[in-house]
């Protein structure tokens, strides 16, 4: 199995911009799509057990990126705490393979009830951490 997620994004003439090239928003759109389908992945069964919030975020940009292309999120999990997990995410141009971005952001299980974070569930543990890269 392989211990990173990856999904495929195609660049709209929308998410360009004055400049033409890809908005530095816009990179968060497909950052998030990518971990949205990964969570979707790991827990398909929308366990509200599972209940999270991104706590953080943060966007390297190597080269731009432009309407019409198609890029290529490759998601992995750095870390998992008792509270939170962090992730990165790496953006490549699909044809080239030339990096466009990467991102890490940690996001916290929490129990919108009581408005605080918890534990991660030991099932989420367990599946987030067929995701982290096997060391050499």
């Amino acid at each position: 199995m392989s211990s990173s997620y990856e999904i495929d994004v195609f660049v709209r003439f929308s998410e360009t911009d004055a400049a033409g090239h890809v908005n530095n928003t816009s990179y968060f759109l497909y950052f998030e799509e990518a971990r949205t389908k990964f969570f979707n992945h790991i827990f398909p069964e929308r366990n509200p057990e599972f209940s999270m919030i991104l706590a953080s975020i943060k966007c390297e940009y190597i080269q731009p990126a432009y309407a019409g292309q198609i890029l290529h999120v490759t998601t992995e999990v750095n870390d998992i705490g008792n509270k939170s997990f962090s992730l990165s995410h790496v953006l490549t141009e699909k044809s080239s393979g030339k990096i466009i971005a990467k991102a890490v952001c940690v996001t916290v299980s929490f129990n919108f009830e009581e408005q605080k974070s918890i534990q991660i569930p030991e099932k989420l543990k367990h599946n987030l951490e067929r995701y982290i890269p096997v060391k050499q």
